[in-house]
């Protein structure tokens, strides 16, 4: 199965110009894209929260994967490196038109992949220890890390609190917590700490 990958960043941007590319390298190639994924989203955000997360979960061996260039992927070297890996590693490749990229399931491709997926290791090693340096940084300069004691969330901040003067009226008819929970479809517990705190209402099963 052939795929065209569009991605957009904005509503000003048309998909049209990649999906014209597309068309003509595909006819000049005498093939033709079998399933077309377009959307309209920030090359930053996560792959797997875009339609491409979902197209590498469904790729298999021998599909490719073909869009305009490399930058359509995602907009960091880190996570063009995380999407190729996992496609090399499933054997589906990726063409790309303007950087003439042809990741297969050649020997090269295979270093490659193993390349990509060692750098993406490492990444993730050096965001870890950079993010332990930072907080012990900041522990031996005396900074308290977490929410300082003593500060509680506004009430607002509660999902329960528009809730607040209907399950206040529902304990004083003397409903107990379980039905309460059961009412609005929430967990007993968290029912319970909301009540505990803002209503100070005795606790009743």
């Amino acid at each position: 199965m052939i795929y065209g990958y569009i991605r957009v960043s904005s509503d000003k941007q048309t998909v049209e110009n990649q999906r014209f590319e597309i068309k003509r390298f595909c006819k000049d190639k005498e093939t033709q894209v079998g399933g077309w994924i377009e959307e309209t989203v920030s090359g930053t955000q996560q792959y797997s929260k875009r339609a491409l997360g979902t197209l590498l979960r469904d790729v298999k061996n021998g599909d490719i994967i073909i869009c305009s260039e490399i930058s359509r992927l995602g907009r960091s070297v880190f996570m063009i490196m995380e999407i190729l890996n996992i496609c090399l590693t499933k054997g589906c490749q990726v063409w790309t038109i303007k950087d003439n990229y042809r990741l297969g399931d050649d020997i090269q491709s295979k270093v490659l992949a193993f390349a990509f997926g060692l750098a993406a290791e490492i990444e993730r090693q050096l965001i870890s220890q950079r993010t332990k340096e930072a907080l012990a940084r900041k522990k031996a300069d005396g900074i308290v890390l977490g929410r300082p004691k003593g500060v509680k969330t506004k009430e607002e901040k509660f999902k329960l609190f528009p809730l607040k003067e209907a399950i206040s009226l529902d304990l004083r008819s003397g409903m107990s917590q379980r039905k309460i929970a059961k009412k609005y479809g929430i967990d007993k517990s968290t029912l319970n700490r909301f009540i505990h705190r803002f209503l100070n209402s005795p606790v009743r099963f």
